[in-house]
């Protein structure tokens, strides 16, 4: 059996930018409405910052295809500033500090980007990975069975009904269109096609329209966005207020975005610009600090439709920024005539590709150690966010190698025709095996002279350094002499920069570089 393939592996192409574009536009609209109501704001405010973030990381960003806009994990931390700032300054303050703290956030971005710390995503491992697209799908999930409320009751009878086909046709036709034609963008065709049917037919259910002005909008149609100096006092105090805010949507829009970003690289077999992206990611929240944006980052649903409908180039995201915008401006009456239902069945379909079924298969046939970290990833992202959750899950990571590490030191031991004492060590000799490292030697009962041969071991960090320090004086307090044979330049290098904390003579050799203390007549 053929299987189902979310992704298709192409070159860039105009035509797909354009309809691609086209179609994340669409399904743009309500989530960007949606973020804008959890944030506290106004819709506008959402569709603005929506089109503003695709805009600017689509022109300058690191990740060609990637779509940015607002996104629920900065619209959580979000709703808490406004409704300080609107407790402060009264109504309508709240936006202008959210604004303001867009400012700061964006220049943290910049500044990481400058400094390169973008490069750092690679760190991250890739049970993290799992988890955390895991997760973000169960979160996309769960943000589109809200859908199926009204007034925070589920829906019933017919109006369920309905729902749930109009979501299984949309499903079908993204299944299946492929199959027989992919000149066109299946996502595009089945939410133009489930529009049809319920205007021509009147069937009965929620479209855009209702949905905004159920929760207490009046439609989307706006103006331009215009520049404006956020409106609040610029002190200390200020300043004190929106930093933690400005640092929280930093993180998490970069770890969002640059997730993503290797998400999508993977998905194409392409390489994007992690640093390149974060000034990007800066430079877009700047611009909606200053004209009316709520900002956000990277989108991993509207990305992966993007790609999937065949987007690749840059064009694909100014396409869909700039349909947006016109959306906003002249199209307002026709996207809000779209069936909530045919961008719901679109969001599920992008659950099934993001989610890692593969999860399924290896849990078993890998180590226990991985398989909680998929789990623990994926947890924290439902229950918190996805800062918390890839933080979490990258020092769960690096703890347990640390600790495998740790055990893998070891040392054989034997003793020459001359009677010195040689330790071959074996392993890394770090912070969580120094205390391992330091019982392998018997300094009571050793011979007067002891080589420790570093050949197929390195020292990588102070403590590992330390260790060594401290067992070279508790043979010297004996009247014992102690050799280094085979330490790398690295290894020389951190001991020279620990103010020589065991002195050295340095000894050529053909192979290695060879450290002696008092075995001027020993080489290798």
């Amino acid at each position: 059996m053929k299987r189902f393939k979310l992704i298709e592996r192409k070159p860039v192409n105009i035509k797909d930018d354009i309809l691609s574009g086209l179609t994340v536009a669409l399904a743009l609209v309500p989530e960007a409405v949606a973020f804008a109501f959890i944030a506290g704001v106004s819709p506008v405010v959402g569709l603005y910052g929506a089109f503003m973030m695709g805009l600017v990381t689509s022109i300058i960003g690191g990740r060609p295809g990637m779509i940015s806009g607002a996104t629920g994990a900065t619209a959580i931390v979000m709703v808490s500033l406004v409704k300080t700032g609107t407790e402060i300054g009264g109504e309508g303050a709240g936006l202008q500090y959210l604004f303001a703290t867009l400012l700061l956030a964006g220049l943290l971005q910049i500044l990481a980007g400058i400094f390169r710390f973008g490069k750092f995503v690679r760190l991250i491992p890739h049970p993290v990975m799992l988890g955390f697209v895991n997760g973000l799908a169960i979160v996309i999930f769960m943000a589109q069975l809200e859908m199926f409320k009204v007034d925070g009751l589920w829906l019933q009878g017919s109006k369920l009904y309905t729902m749930t086909g109009l979501v299984a046709l949309t499903m079908a036709i993204l299944y299946f269109l492929p199959k027989i034609t992919k000149k066109v963008p299946a996502a595009l065709i089945a939410i133009v096609s489930v529009a049809l049917l319920v205007i021509f037919t009147g069937i009965d259910t929620e479209t855009v329209l209702s949905f905004v002005q159920a929760k207490g909008g009046n439609g989307i149609q706006a103006g331009l966005p215009v520049f404006n100096v956020p409106v609040i006092p610029f002190n200390l105090e200020t300043l004190h207020l929106i930093a933690p805010y400005a640092a929280i949507i930093a993180a998490i829009g970069l770890i969002e975005s640059l997730m993503t970003l290797n998400l999508i690289d993977e998905l194409t077999n392409t390489h994007g610009n992690a640093n390149k992206e974060s000034i990007a990611q800066g430079t877009a929240n700047i611009v909606n600090g200053f004209m009316g944006g709520m900002g956000g980052c990277a989108m991993i649903g509207q990305s992966i439709i993007n790609i999937k409908s065949g987007g690749r180039g840059r064009l694909s995201g100014i396409v869909a920024a700039l349909s947006l915008l016109f959306f906003i401006l002249f199209g307002s009456a026709y996207i809000e005539m779209i069936p909530v239902a045919a961008l719901v069945g679109l969001m599920f379909m992008v659950v099934v590709g993001t989610f890692a079924w593969s999860t399924f298969s290896v849990i078993d046939k890998i180590p226990l150690a991985d398989a909680l970290v998929i789990l623990l990833v994926t947890i924290l992202t439902v229950v918190f966010d996805l800062a918390i959750a890839v933080i979490s899950g990258v020092i769960v990571s690096a703890l347990v190698f640390a600790w495998e590490n740790a055990l893998r030191i070891r040392a054989r031991k034997h003793i020459d025709e001359k009677g010195v004492k040689h330790y071959e060590i074996f392993g890394p000799l770090f912070f969580g095996s120094a205390q391992l490292f330091t019982s392998k030697f018997d300094v009571e009962n050793d011979p007067d002279e002891i080589i420790i041969d570093f050949k197929e071991s390195r020292v990588a960090d102070h403590s590992g350094i330390e260790a060594i320090n401290k067992l070279a004086q508790k043979y010297e307090q004996i009247g014992k002499k102690i050799c280094l044979f085979h330490l790398s330049p690295d290894c020389r290098k951190l001991i020279d920069k620990a103010e020589k904390i065991i002195r050295v003579d340095i000894m050529e050799d053909p192979a290695y570089t060879v450290v002696v203390e008092g075995f001027e007549d020993y080489t290798v």
